[in-house]
């Protein structure tokens, strides 16, 4: 129950951040469907890859397609004098689907038994994936591989999932709206990482 209730807040959240993205960008209604659905599906299906899960899982969550599908729609058939305020919303359910599906790929892989370490990497494959796809197919710098704080916050909910530091279904939405709060927090006050440049 709990793995599905954050399987449809990431679907939801990600399918209006690739759209919102693909609108950007000024793509045709197809291509707006097509980033949304990436989005939504892209992280899940990395991670399912290199965690030993047949790709043909995918089609079998079809009322989550249905879910993003709607969202999508309803993304397009938003007012159009409120769209100026979309860039500020679509980090916001980034924000969101980099929480909602941190927690829930992490919650895949240690229910299959899996180490540590795989916990923390399907957080963060599940978490940024779709995220890290749709800014390659929009032509943007990938926010998980730039200097801004993104896939560390995913990685952050994998491992505490994996020590068991959240394990009932409160302490797993009170761990989701923790990384959501931090995620919204670095964008706001441009937190980075550290980095180092060669310079030749």
């Amino acid at each position: 129950m709990t793995w599905d209730i954050f399987t449809v807040v990431g679907t939801i959240a990600f399918a209006i951040s690739g759209a919102i993205v693909a609108m950007e960008e000024e793509y045709d209604l197809f291509g707006i469907y097509i980033l949304g659905m990436i989005t939504a599906f892209g992280g899940g299906a990395i991670r399912n890859l290199l965690i030993g899960v047949p790709v043909s899982a995918l089609w079998e969550q079809g009322e989550f397609f249905t879910i993003a599908a709607l969202s999508i729609t309803a993304v397009i058939l938003f007012p159009q004098n409120l769209l100026r305020h979309w860039p500020v919303w679509g980090n916001f359910f980034d924000a969101i689907g980099l929480a909602a599906f941190a927690v829930q790929g992490a919650l895949y892989a240690e229910g299959m038994n899996h180490p540590l370490s795989a916990v923390v990497v399907a957080a963060v494959l599940t978490g940024s994936g779709g995220g890290l796809v749709r800014d390659v197919l929009a032509q943007r710098k990938p926010a998980l591989l730039r200097d801004e704080v993104y896939g560390v916050w995913a990685a952050l909910a994998g491992l505490i999932i994996a020590v068991g530091g959240a394990e009932t279904p409160a302490q797993l939405i009170i761990l989701f709206m923790f990384i959501t709060m931090l995620r919204i927090l670095s964008y706001k006050y441009s937190w980075h990482l550290p980095k180092r440049t060669v310079k030749f």
